[in-house]
């Protein structure tokens, strides 16, 4: 059995809000074993509607809808899913009732508008709204399943919750499989690297195996179906068994952990602090960690350099002279053991690199930047990237090779 989503709106097709609704009810869907294969977003246009539930009626036995069943002119779901199964609207007394008692509990009366909440495919099956005036209802039509909610996140969830899931559950007996899925977060590694390493792994069909691409990151996502929470659990360390293997120490957390975060708490756990010298990152960098949980006080100092040579020699930094200067790796380390020594802090990490207006990622002249991390014990560990400037992508990817630095350095792992 598969379902599909299909969300009403022209606001969500013009970017004006973002489609919430789609995300809650997938993660529910998951839960009780159901697979999700299709999403669709189509605008506020009756035929166009009906149009894309017919495709989703031919591969997908649960069709869920979201969106258009308020009281307005242009909310056209209820005649959208009528035209779809051929069948006329008709007033439905229980969506009546509903609608009236709705209102009398507020001392309210419906206006003419709000009746038309009441019109609903023929056949269908309502399902009270509680939390809203809009009637939400279930068709049932050659084997197929159409489930309409309301588009108000607060009702639709509701209805999910105490309606929809439980029937689902019921009718489709779904409560004998779940989906689950779990995340591995790796850094300094791109999509196509990791595509190399574990590539043959996601051509597993339970669990499997995916990527997904984030500015300066990937994210290894492993999803199994199982009869119960344990066989998913125990599929799932499986496999996650198998990508470490190959992956290793890129991964550097999971789920929703942040880089900053994972960073920022082992130097906590550590009593250790950082101070963080900043070019073409413009203190980015200090701020990602900052806003960590354990941020605030793992930060030593921090500081921005915005013309490179002339601040650094105001902190008493000599580097070599020139009007165009380009940072060596001797230098970027030099730079790192005095800053370190100046603030006292146990590691002293420091980014140098050019800011040309036309540098960056894909600039027209990539540029370069230096990163060096010094440690009390005099010791200096650098990276070297072919790619300088100050656009966001650049600093994103500049600020997750400088993060990882630090952790390879405070997890005694060593310099890829």
């Amino acid at each position: 059995m598969q379902a599909e989503i299909i969300s009403i709106g022209t606001e969500l097709l013009l970017g004006a809000i973002v489609d919430t609704n789609a995300a809650y009810i997938a993660r529910q869907l998951a839960s009780i074993g159901l697979n999700l294969f299709y999403k669709t977003t189509v605008g506020d246009n009756a035929e166009r509607i009906a149009y894309v539930i017919r495709q989703a009626m031919e591969r997908s036995d649960v069709i869920i809808t979201t969106g258009g069943l308020g009281p307005t002119v242009d909310d056209v779901t209820r005649e959208g899913v009528a035209m779809a199964v051929g069948r006329p609207l008709q007033e439905h007394p229980e969506a009546m009732r509903h609608i009236e008692e709705f209102f009398r509990r507020r001392g309210r009366q419906p206006s003419k508008n709000n009746w038309r909440q009441a019109r609903i495919p023929a056949e269908a099956t309502v399902i009270p709204n509680p939390v809203g005036t809009a009637p939400a209802f279930i068709v049932e039509h050659e084997g197929k399943i159409i489930i309409s909610l309301p588009g108000v996140p607060r009702e639709m969830e509701y209805l999910m919750q105490h309606v929809v899931l439980p029937f689902l559950r019921e009718r489709l007996h779904t409560g004998d499989t779940v989906i689950k899925s779990k995340v591995l977060r790796t850094c300094a590694i791109g999509e196509s690297n990791v595509d190399d390493l574990i590539g043959d792994l996601m051509r597993s069909e339970n669990p499997t195996v995916g990527l997904a691409a984030h500015v300066g990151q990937t994210d290894i996502r492993i999803t199994a179906k199982a009869h119960s929470q344990a066989e998913a659990d125990r599929l799932i360390a499986d496999m996650e068994a198998r990508v470490r293997a190959r992956v290793g120490d890129y991964i550097y957390g999971t789920d929703d952990e942040l880089l900053e975060e994972v960073v920022a708490r082992e130097l906590a756990a550590r009593g250790a602090q950082v101070s963080i010298l900043e070019t073409n990152t413009a203190g980015e960098i200090t701020r990602r960690l900052r806003a960590a949980p354990d941020g605030a006080k793992v930060i030593r100092a921090s500081a921005v350099v915005p013309d490179d040579l002339p601040t650094l020699r105001a902190m008493g930094i000599e580097l070599s002279p020139g009007d165009e200067h380009t940072f060596t790796p001797e230098e970027a380390a030099e730079v790192a053991l005095t800053w370190r020594g100046q603030t006292g802090a146990a590691y002293g990490l420091v980014i140098l690199g050019s800011q040309g207006e036309s540098e960056g990622l894909y600039g027209e002249r990539p540029g370069h930047t230096h990163i060096a991390l010094a440690d009390e014990s005099g010791r200096v560990v650098h990276r070297d990237l072919g790619f300088g400037g100050r656009e966001d992508l650049a600093r994103a990817w500049i600020g997750n090779h400088a993060l990882d630095l630090l952790r390879r350095a405070l997890l005694g792992l060593p310099e890829r």
